[in-house]
């Protein structure tokens, strides 16, 4: 069940991958919870479906038991928020801040939730309070977890946040190097869905006709999965560079991606 969940979400097939896990969500907290972990993921690639993320999550909350389960579920709602600020049609940010502080009073200081604790709450540093001091702290504590842990996939997700930051720093060579590892972390583990955006990033640190092949690569891609993530294949298509969230609201600038 494990390696069939895994391969559709890699392929971006979340609900599918969600309905298999619905049987045992009922009576396993933690399958409910990986569940509604699923659909939200789903939110993040297509800036919908949030209906079934937040009906999922409420379930996984109501049954889960024990500190870490609720600090695990506390993380999932922080996540949540933020998507939904970034991609949804209001800001969310209180409540983000508000979950992923709950998890972090919850969780011990080694916890095996806490380098993806760390993860989130860099992502709501740098792309809703634009602090990039406070985001790379955390990317780097979630950076060093992940590798202790042997977590690669979040390791992917580190390296290309603390490469964009050394972008927006103008270091480039950093930015590259950070870029290329979370691209080489992403193909090997067969993460397929979240290769376009890792392609599109290293082309902004490439020679122009490198940059060409990178980002005819990832709108291919893009392409084959049927048009996600949505930001992604908005910015391929050469639309404007801050494309807003749905209702139009025009404020986030999704250039290097939200995840």
């Amino acid at each position: 069940m494990a390696d069939v969940v895994w391969r559709l979400r890699s392929r971006g097939c979340w609900q599918e991958a969600a309905d298999l896990l619905r049987p045992q969500a009922g009576r396993d907290p933690t399958a409910a919870l990986q569940r509604a972990e699923l659909l939200i993921e789903q939110c993040l690639f297509t800036a919908d479906h949030w209906e079934r993320a937040e009906d999922a999550l409420r379930q996984a909350e109501a049954s889960v038991a024990g500190i870490e389960a609720r600090a695990a579920a506390s993380c999932a709602r922080g996540f949540l928020a933020y998507v939904a600020s970034v991609l949804g049609r209001r800001d969310r940010l209180d409540e983000a801040q508000a979950a992923l502080g709950r998890t972090s009073a919850l969780l011990a200081p080694r916890a095996p939730g806490r380098p993806l604790l760390d993860f989130r709450r860099g992502l709501v540093a740098e792309n809703l309070l634009h602090d990039p001091t406070a985001a790379h702290s955390a990317y780097a504590r979630a950076h060093e977890g992940a590798r202790e842990r042997g977590d690669e996939l979040l390791r992917s997700s580190t390296w290309r946040h603390l490469a964009g930051l050394a972008q927006a720093a103008g270091d480039r060579e950093r930015a590259r190097a950070g870029f290329t590892a979370s691209l080489r972390l992403r193909e090997e583990l067969g993460f397929t869905v979240g290769v376009a955006p890792a392609l599109a990033s290293l082309a902004e640190v490439s020679e122009p006709a490198e940059a060409d092949r990178l980002r005819a690569e990832a709108a291919r891609l893009v392409q084959a999965l049927g048009g996600v993530p949505v930001w992604l294949a908005r910015r391929l298509a050469q639309v404007p560079a801050q494309p807003g969230p749905p209702d139009g609201g025009g404020r986030r600038d999704l250039r290097r991606g939200i995840s």
